[in-house]
């Protein structure tokens, strides 16, 4: 079975929402896992956004990369240039991809300006996942 990775900067946002579509798509086919270089608890506009596509990500936690060094990953997917940049090395044969997608957590505004912003990033994640799944793990 394949196992992926998905890193963020603080394993809040981008990717658990990534983490979420890339098991939706993968029907359980595929060991999916997200982490951050830092741990920063799942953002609850993660969740909530989530909720309203039909995915539950209120069991999710936040965890750090440094949770996951044993694990030989087949794809590690960075959502955010910071984890990117700043990724501790750990021994892998992982082929890499990157997107550096916005931070939802960082808008700013009225709640539904922030929601707002929310859902455009969760469409991007969204369409990416369901590329990579479909390039990579069909």
């Amino acid at each position: 079975m394949k196992k992926v990775l998905v890193l963020c900067t603080g394993n809040s946002c981008r990717s658990q929402i990534a983490e979420g579509y890339l098991r939706y798509f993968t029907s359980d086919k595929t060991l999916i896992y997200s982490a951050g270089i830092e741990t920063h608890g799942v953002n609850p506009r993660a969740v909530r956004v989530m909720k309203e596509d039909g995915i539950d990500l209120s069991s999710h936690t936040s965890n750090n990369i440094d949770e996951y060094k044993d694990v030989d990953f087949d794809y590690v997917i960075t959502v955010c240039d910071n984890a990117k940049e700043s990724c501790p090395y750990f021994p892998t044969s992982a082929q890499k991809f990157h997107y550096n997608f916005p931070d939802p957590a960082k808008a700013q505004g009225s709640e539904e300006e922030i929601m707002h912003q929310f859902r455009t990033v969760r469409q991007m994640i969204r369409d990416y996942c369901s590329d990579f799944v479909s390039k990579n793990l069909a």
